[in-house]
């Protein structure tokens, strides 16, 4: 796994990023420039000279706009795209240090986590065939326990090599049918790792001693499955899983997946700030008297070194924090961007704004991307034998509907989609096991008719939140 790091991962210039996030995303062309640049510049950071390279710290971006305008979904996917660790936090759930609650120095060690599960998925995939090889062994050898003796050719008797060639035909047949899933549901006893018991530190743990909690864990041999074996009756296919993910374990280097996830989160690591305006002073007045606004200052400043730059100590090793990717964003609604204490502010380089969502932009959101809530619909029913066909005038109406909730009621962006789409997919979804092999075409009048009753409404909240 030594030849996995962040400096192999597969680069991509601005403006493929961009065509990569038009896939799934519509519109928000400035945001995806910000983002595609960003990720750009680490690439470039890697081919400087030495002296040079430590010096050159990522330009943060601050993204504002309403709700549901797509400012996490394009972090979200620009991590996926370079398979980069990523995790998003919510500001608002930090506390300042000293009282109850989330410490920012976890966002690091959730970073870590998620680095640690996408180097393991890539180290698990390289010896994937060797694991299932292994196993597929060690279940014919419960379904066949081997004789005491080896099946290689033997020259002590006529008897045992004929003994020994019945067993070997047994035991293809029985892989064959192994194979052929012909087994799945007989039952084998096999020894696995006993799970820990509950332990008094797990009735206590809460998320700002998440770390010692796994630690401890470790120490007592649970985590690694270390611990004592007990022998379980499970199905065959049960088994498979089980063995196969210790076949796996003995083929990787755990420890090198620790140093390249490291690694990993030191040059590729994203992390989404989420619901930065949250934590701002809402009068504007900074350091000003007590009350919450103390406790949200806090905050800020104890995000400060994270994002300025520090070290931070995880299960896995220490952490330097002045090459990730932070990226906030808030709707700023109450709050201006000023309202941040400066030196955060300073932190944040690139602003950029996300417009709000337009009738034409539901239109495209619903027809255009890779991913969209149209196709997902299609494809979720299409698995009882039912297709869905849905006419420009059907997406159209859905997006005017849509738009116009969101004018009446709070504006929760492209989100109101999903509510919208269920309620009025509501019946046939309800239905549609008893509607095999049959299609539902779905127009502008189908849809007015089936929302007449919400948008006549006067509370329309009971329908559509």
């Amino acid at each position: 796994m030594s030849d996995m790091s962040a400096l192999q991962r597969q680069s991509f210039t601005p403006r493929e990023t961009v065509s990569e996030l038009d896939r799934y995303i519509i519109g928000q062309d400035q945001a995806k420039r910000a983002v595609a640049i960003a990720l750009r510049n680490r690439w470039r950071r890697q081919q400087v000279p030495d002296d040079l390279r430590d010096e050159i710290v990522p330009k943060n971006i601050l993204m504002v706009g309403p709700t549901g305008v797509g400012k996490t979904e394009i972090a979200r996917r620009l991590a996926k795209l370079i398979r980069a660790p990523f995790v998003k936090v919510e500001a608002s759930k930090f506390t300042e240090v000293g009282y109850v609650g989330r410490d920012v120095e976890s966002m690091i060690r959730d970073l870590v986590e998620a680095a640690v599960s996408l180097v393991r998925e890539e180290s698990e995939s390289k010896v994937q065939a060797r694991a299932e090889q292994a196993t597929e062994e060690r279940l014919l050898d419960l379904l066949l326990p081997r004789a005491g003796h080896s099946f290689e050719a033997k020259s002590d008797g006529g008897h045992d090599a004929a003994e020994e060639g019945s067993q070997s035909k047994t035991r293809e047949t029985f892989r064959r049918m192994l194979r052929d899933g012909k087994l799945d549901d007989r039952s084998v006893e096999v020894e696995v790792a006993a799970k820990p018991g509950m332990s008094l530190v797990q009735n206590f743990s809460n998320e700002g001693v998440q770390d010692m909690v796994f630690q401890l864990q470790d120490m007592l041999g649970g985590a690694k499955g270390g611990g004592p074996k007990k022998r379980r009756k499970v199905s065959l296919r049960e088994a498979r899983e089980l063995l196969l993910q210790e076949e796996m374990a003995k083929l990787i280097d755990a420890d090198q997946v620790h140093r390249d996830a490291l690694k990993l989160t030191e040059e590729s690591g994203i992390v989404f700030i989420d619901e930065i305006d949250k934590v701002a002073s809402s009068d504007g007045k900074r350091g000003s008297g007590g009350g919450p606004d103390v406790s949200r200052e806090g905050v800020q400043r104890d995000l400060l070194p994270i994002v300025e730059g520090s070290t931070v100590t995880t299960k896995y090793g220490r952490i330097r924090t002045e090459h990730i990717l932070f990226i906030a964003a808030g709707a700023f609604h109450g709050a201006k961007v000023a309202d941040l204490i400066p030196e955060l502010q300073g932190r944040f380089p690139i602003r950029v704004e996300l417009s709000g969502l337009s009738n034409d932009d539901f239109v495209r959101i619903l027809s255009e991307p890779k991913n969209s809530l149209v196709k997902q619909y299609q494809a979720l029913l299409r698995t009882e034998g039912l297709e869905l066909v849905f006419s420009d005038d059907a997406i159209k109406t859905i997006a005017a509907i849509a738009a116009e909730v969101n004018q009446s009621q709070e504006n929760i962006g492209a989100r109101r989609l999903h509510t919208v789409l269920e309620t009025l997919l509501e019946d046939i979804s309800f239905h549609a096991p008893e509607q095999r092999d049959t299609e539902v075409k779905i127009d502008g009048a189908f849809v007015k008719k089936k929302l007449a009753r919400v948008l006549d409404s006067e509370d329309l909240q009971r329908f559509i939140l």
